[in-house]
C-alpha cells in the first residue's frame, strides 16, 4: 500500500514526462478530486453500463474508450439515464475518458451530482492503460527504507550497508571519482516493483545528490562531478557489508556458498567485505560489480575454481596410483 495518502489530484498532478507522461486533464466533478485512490487496478465499465452491477469493481478507476462512449450516446439517446446513475451511486475513485472523447452533457450531469471526477486524455486506451497500470504499480509497490549508500557500478545498482562511521560514504565517494554514479546516500527509499524488481531511490530528491563526509560536511555531488555522477534511481542488484575487521571471525575466501539479504521479499547477493587499513574497498566493489555480472551471464569463477582444483586432485591421485607400482614384468 502506499506509504500516504493518493488522491485523485495527486494522478494529475503527478510529474510525469515524454513515454511515461498521462496528459490528464479534469472535464467534470472537480468537487471530488480528493477522492482517495486505493486499489492498483483499473475496470472498464461495459457491463455495468448495460446494467449487470453484481461483482462490479467500483474500487477501480473506470476506463472509457470508444466503445464506453459509444454506448453512453445510445442510452443517452433513448433515455436510459438510470443505469448511469446506478453506476455513480457507487463511490467510483474517477472516471478516465481516452482518446479525448467528451460524453454527453447527461453523463457529466450525474458526475457532477454524483462528485466522481471525470478526466480526460488524447492517449489512445491501450496506451493509456498501458502507461497508468506501471505508474499505479510503482506508487502502491510495497516499500521501506534502508540507512545506506546506493551506487551503480559497471551498471549494477549495489546497496552499501555497515555501521555509522565504517565507510560507506567515503567508498562510494570514491567510487563517484572513479567514474561511477551516486544513487542515494544516508537514506535509500526501496520499492518491490512487479513482485521481482527491487528499485532504490533517494528519500528526498532535493538533497538525496548529496553526501556528508565526516570531517568536510555536506557536498554536492552534481556540482562537483556533473549530473552524469548521479542517477535518480536504480534496480539493487547486489548488497555489500562493510564491518570492521574481525580477527576472530573467518571470511569467506572462495564464494562458493552465495549468501543473500531478504529485502521485501527478494534474495539479493549479498557480500561481507571487512574493512581494515590498506584494503581497497572501492578497488573490491569494482570487482564484485563485474563478478556480479559475469553470474548473471551463467559464469561462476569460484564455482570454475572448484571444480578445476578437484579435477587436479583426482589426476594426481591416479598418477601417484600408478607411479607407486613396482614394475613385475
Amino acid at each position: 500500500m502506499p506509504v500516504k495518502r493518493f488522491t485523485v489530484l495527486d494522478l494529475i498532478n503527478i510529474d510525469l514526462k515524454e513515454h511515461n507522461s498521462l496528459n490528464l486533464h479534469c472535464a467534470g466533478g472537480r468537487k471530488g478530486l480528493s477522492r482517495e485512490i486505493t486499489v492498483p487496478e483499473l475496470n472498464r465499465p461495459g457491463l455495468a453500463l448495460s446494467g449487470f452491477y453484481d461483482s462490479f469493481a467500483y474500487r477501480r478507476i473506470q476506463i472509457l474508450g470508444r466503445g464506453e462512449v459509444s454506448y453512453l450516446q445510445k442510452l443517452s439517446d433513448e433515455g436510459k439515464i438510470d443505469t448511469i446513475r446506478q453506476m455513480f451511486s457507487y463511490t467510483i475513485p474517477c472516471c478516465i475518458v481516452t482518446h479525448n472523447l467528451c460524453p454527453d452533457a447527461g453523463f457529466f450531469e450525474e458526475a457532477e451530482n454524483a462528485q466522481c471526477p471525470v478526466l480526460q486524455t488524447d492517449l489512445e486506451t491501450s496506451e493509456f492503460i498501458a502507461r497508468l497500470m506501471r505508474i499505479l504499480a510503482d506508487i502502491f509497490a510495497p516499500q521501506k527504507s534502508i540507512h545506506g549508500v546506493l551506487v551503480e557500478v559497471y551498471g549494477v545498482g549495489i546497496l552499501i550497508l555497515g555501521d555509522s562511521g565504517v565507510g560507506k560514504s567515503e567508498t562510494a565517494l570514491e567510487l563517484i571519482e572513479r567514474g561511477h554514479r551516486l544513487v542515494a546516500d544516508d537514506v535509500v527509499d526501496i520499492r518491490n516493483v512487479s513482485g521481482n524488481i527491487l528499485l532504490g531511490a533517494g528519500a528526498n530528491r532535493i538533497i538525496g545528490h548529496h553526501m556528508e563526509i565526516r570531517g568536510l560536511g555536506i557536498i554536492n555531488i552534481t556540482h562537483l562531478y556533473g549530473v552524469g555522477a548521479i542517477r535518480d534511481r536504480k534496480q539493487i542488484q547486489l548488497v555489500v557489508a562493510l564491518e570492521a575487521w574481525d580477527p576472530q571471525k573467518v571470511y569467506d575466501r572462495l564464494g562458493i556458498e552465495d549468501k543473500v539479504m531478504d529485502i521485501l521479499g527478494i534474495n539479493v547477493p549479498m557480500l561481507e567485505i571487512p574493512v581494515k587499513p590498506g584494503r581497497n574497498i572501492p578497488i573490491i566493489i569494482e570487482a564484485a560489480a563485474m563478478n556480479e555480472r559475469l553470474k548473471k551471464m551463467g559464469y561462476n569463477s569460484a564455482k570454475e575454481f572448484n571444480q578445476n582444483v578437484l579435477k587436479w586432485i583426482e589426476s594426481n591421485k591416479a598418477r601417484s596410483v600408478y607411479f607407486g607400482q613396482e614394475d613385475i614384468i
